[in-house]
């Protein structure tokens, strides 16, 4: 008897095991609410991207925070980063502070669970010790970079006035990879991992690209010649250069489609692709990103800033609690990335009472099965170094201050709506026909019914009200008016202040800001010209110059 009860306990766990789905996240970097097809642009085909969102699920009400670090760290912990201390700009590579140990991390709640857990691309989310990085953090691999950018082909990162090498295979450098492209570099780890992987056990693989995000000053966009030549359509130099890096990002996705779909594991996958904050549009860092028709751009708190570029695809083996809604759609629920957490967490099959004090809700049940989120209300950040907040309360948005002295508060293109969309491209990308062959994709008809949905359309007959936070707080109906056009707060004043009293209330919840100053001793001209963990050293001597 006590055999038995052994056994079946033994064959319970594995069986659950097998059921857990994979989770794959694919997190690009700087991309733009318009730089992906399926939101309305025909000027940077993204086939194998938009053959995941009509599959799938286009996240259309799906926010971010407004630049890299700090949508990371929410990511990661479930919280808005004012309830970490993450709220103020990003961490540089020579800075003595990270995302607080005291948090743990959603590869290591899905360890818990028995998933194998890879990291491939970007960190940033503190380098001072090795405490504070991918391996010590929950992932088993890492092979990708430290700090917020690097150069694609030489892998270094010129920040703060400071230049060094910035590619890890684990802890050590990978300077055998110096000379090839980033994206390439992590599609082929990607894909190396999932053909290594036993595909009976659970694996969550997240894929942190550096792609779009701009580089060094002696390139800042840099693709193939022969990819750039592909877009001489395409009047602008730089935008020509950020479409090829686009269609490298492109091209990577439906690699690592492909790649599940060979080795069993798709049917059973869970894909989440997103970008961490708006695009750097118009110039902003250097880039050429495209937010259209959402104002504003990445590090501000305008809808370009913070609506994110977003899909979630689930493979017909995933099981659902409930009545399984249909994919193939427009999701509307409000979500926020520190949803993920708990929402990705439910999926893998986890009790999400374990959780304590998360921003994030549970919205697993609300997207598999097309239920109202519950989600109400959204802190897009509340930042009191620069003095500029946002939150969004039902369908009222309020911001109060800005970033920049208000220089990147307006509209910018392009809007890409120029031209044809050619759907047999989405259709015979490798993504396209990895899902095909599943029977998931939907006929012709219906992609340009979901991607017409996704569409953002700004009522041109809404007049401009002008807005300027930097003397006065704007209130916006965000549902009517996405795009930003009509400030509304002398028409509501009891809106207004009704916004003010919640801002105020959420500020209170909010901890001071973690940043430290550069360590000037953590130069990676001191450490043989590469970023590294100068925390658990400099206690030991003093760098020379070398």
């Amino acid at each position: 008897m006590l055999w038995f009860m052994f056994f079946g306990a033994v064959l319970c766990r594995a069986l659950g095991a097998k059921t857990r789905p994979h989770i794959v996240i694919i997190l690009a970097d700087d991309l733009g609410f318009n730089d992906v097809g399926f939101h309305g642009s025909n000027q940077i085909p993204t086939p194998n991207i938009d053959a995941l969102a009509y599959s799938g699920m286009i996240l259309q009400n799906y926010y971010v925070t407004p630049i890299c670090t700090p949508s990371r760290s929410a990511l990661m912990t479930g919280k808005y980063p004012i309830h970490t201390g993450m709220q103020h700009t990003v961490i540089f590579g020579t800075e003595p502070w990270g995302l607080p140990l005291s948090e743990k991390l959603l590869p290591q709640y899905l360890k818990d669970l028995g998933y194998k857990t890879h990291l491939v691309g970007k960190w940033h989310l503190g380098n001072y010790k090795k405490e504070y990085l991918p391996l010590h953090r929950g992932f088993d691999s890492h092979l990708g970079f430290w700090t917020g950018k690097i150069d694609m082909y030489d892998h270094t990162n010129m920040e703060k006035g400071s230049w060094g090498y910035d590619l890890r295979r684990d802890f050590a450098m990978a300077d055998d990879l110096f000379g090839q492209y980033a994206t390439d570099i992590f599609t082929k780890e990607a894909v190396r991992l999932i053909k290594s992987h036993n595909e009976s056990d659970p694996m969550f693989l997240m894929v942190s690209h550096s792609a779009v995000h701009s580089g060094n000053p002696s390139e800042f966009i840099r693709a193939p010649d022969e990819l750039v030549q592909n877009f001489s359509n395409i009047e602008d130099y730089q935008r020509r250069k950020f479409a090829a890096v686009m269609s490298k990002l492109d091209t990577s996705v439906g690699k690592v489609v492909q790649s599940l779909k060979k080795n069993g594991m798709l049917e059973n996958s869970i894909i989440l692709f997103s970008t961490d904050n708006g695009g750097a549009a118009a110039g902003f860092n250097n880039n050429a990103a495209s937010n259209y028709p959402l104002r504003g751009v990445k590090n501000t708190l305008w809808e370009g800033g913070v609506r994110g570029a977003g899909l979630l695809w689930i493979g017909k083996g995933v099981t659902a609690p409930g009545k399984r809604a249909r994919l193939s759609r427009v999701a509307t629920q409000r979500l926020q990335i520190a949803d993920w957490l708990p929402t990705l967490y439910s999926a893998a099959g986890g009790d999400v009472s374990v959780f304590e004090n998360l921003d994030g809700m549970n919205l697993w049940d609300a997207l598999s099965q097309n239920k109202e989120s519950g989600r109400t209300s959204i802190v897009h950040n509340i930042d009191d170094i620069w003095g500029s907040a946002a939150i969004t309360v039902g369908k009222w948005k309020i911001l109060k201050g800005t970033n920049y002295g208000g220089d990147w508060d307006g509209w910018y293109g392009p809007s890409g709506r120029e031209g044809a969309y050619n759907l047999d491209l989405v259709l015979m990308s490798e993504a396209g026909v990895a899902i095909s062959d599943m029977g998931m994709m939907p006929s012709k008809d219906k992609l340009t019914e979901i991607r017409d949905e996704a569409t953002v359309k700004c009522n041109e007959s809404i007049p401009i009200i002008s807005c300027k936070p930097l003397k006065k707080p704007c209130i916006y109906d965000i549902n009517e008016d996405p795009c930003e056009r009509q400030n509304l707060a002398e028409q509501f004043p009891a809106v207004l202040q009704r916004m003010l009293t919640e801002l105020d209330k959420v500020n209170k919840t909010a901890v001071p800001p973690n940043n430290k100053d550069i360590e000037p001793r953590a130069d990676p001209k001191y450490w043989g010209r590469a970023f590294t963990n100068f925390g658990d050293y400099l206690h030991l001597s003093t760098p020379c110059l070398c």
